[in-house]
């Protein structure tokens, strides 16, 4: 793919389009009247609405139905490709923000119309066709993190996105945070559907998919993000991501 494209080509209101775009760069928080596909074919794209943040590396890609309000934010040199989901076929797809796997065919397809201009009458509708017909097929995937509204539950979730590879017990994050340990626990399975393990997992997750992408060491990204050693969290990264993150980096550098 020839890297003439400019940062400046992608914007809030863009419906379809692709860029390089740098470390850190920010869409936004938008909405559209049609869904809306991210795709990072190089990088990470993490997309946020109110319900939370869904982080997508290379073989992944966020979903936004039409109306949420929304925001995308990129990691890595990432080679980002939009795609605009026209209303009529949104309901064949997730009523809610996902994560959806990649395959092969549904990664080239979007590949192709993201990166030239349509030459024949009708290819980008057939394009359209292919990329719902596959994503009706791929698994949704566990890369959600929501975000709580209970006061309690955010100042807990705010020491830790402060350090996510903080050790401290959720009966600790409770003392800090005003709230009994019981409480914190009740809230995270009411409010957030998942344990206070499982939630701190994810975030772990996501810090430490920045930190591969960026050429940290599996070895390094696991201290940095709280795992007592490699191994662990390689077992953990692989359960959540669906592969190694020494598999995650080869894919990275092959791409």
């Amino acid at each position: 793919m020839p890297e003439t494209r400019q940062p400046s080509t992608l914007h809030a209101l863009t419906p379809q389009g692709s860029a390089w775009l740098p470390d850190g760069y920010h869409l936004e928080t938008h909405r559209h009247a049609h869904g809306q596909l991210v795709y990072a074919a190089a990088g990470v794209v993490a997309t946020t609405t109110e319900r939370g943040t869904w982080i997508a590396p290379a073989n992944r890609m966020t979903w936004t139905p039409p109306g949420f309000d929304h925001s995308h934010r990129f990691y890595g040199r990432a080679d980002a490709r939009l795609v605009a989901v026209p209303a009529h076929r949104c309901d064949e797809l997730a009523a809610r923000p996902a994560v959806y796997a990649v395959s092969p065919l549904l990664r080239e397809a979007v590949l192709a119309l993201t990166g030239r201009p349509e030459t024949r009458p009708g290819a980008h509708e057939r394009l359209h066709a292919v990329i719902v017909d596959e994503l009706t097929e791929a698994p949704e995937q566990a890369l959600h993190l929501p975000e709580p509204r209970d006061d309690r539950l955010r100042a807990v979730t705010g020491l830790l996105h402060a350090d996510p590879g903080r050790a401290a017990t959720l009966a600790e994050l409770g003392r800090a945070a005003g709230a009994s340990e019981r409480t914190l626990s009740r809230l995270f399975r009411s409010e957030l559907g998942m344990s206070f393990h499982r939630w701190r997992t994810i975030l772990r997750i996501h810090y430490a998919v920045h930190h591969l992408t960026d050429g940290v060491s599996v070895t390094a990204t696991a201290a940095a993000c709280g795992w007592s050693n490699p191994s662990s969290f390689i077992e953990a990264f692989t359960e959540v991501v669906g592969q190694s993150p020494g598999r995650y980096q080869a894919d990275l550098r092959g791409r």
